[in-house]
């Protein structure tokens, strides 16, 4: 793997969305090899280098699983939803991994079916 900017990292590896990260790297609270880094634009690798946010080690989980799911009317395709509206997360339970959501996010689009022949 070649190195990457860092912040492009932690959103993979879950911390928050990329802009978060950068906020979250500008206030001190990300090191890199023991080194704490408060500027952007630092790119690092990600197989020999050792990220820490808060003092806990961050990585990229190698083993993906994937969820195909018919969102019904009334949820938002999103992890957070700032008006508090059900999320699709909601739907999934008794997994214990990080879930991101993708697809269409309107809580009024459901699965798509044309009548018109």
């Amino acid at each position: 793997m070649e190195e990457v900017r860092l912040q492009k990292f932690m959103a993979e590896c879950g911390v928050a969305s990329r802009r978060k990260c950068e906020e979250l790297i500008l206030q001190g609270k990300v090191k890199v090899n023991g080194k704490t880094i408060n500027e952007l634009g630092i790119k690092i690798n990600p197989k020999k280098d050792k990220v820490t946010f808060n003092g806990t080690r961050i990585k990229i989980e190698e083993e993906k699983v994937y969820i195909l799911l018919n969102k019904p009317i009334d949820y938002v395709t999103t992890a957070h939803d700032q008006f508090e509206r059900k999320n699709v997360l909601e739907l999934v339970k008794g997994v214990n991994r990080r879930i991101v959501p993708v697809g269409r996010l309107d809580m009024y689009t459901s699965r798509s079916i044309n009548i018109n022949k």
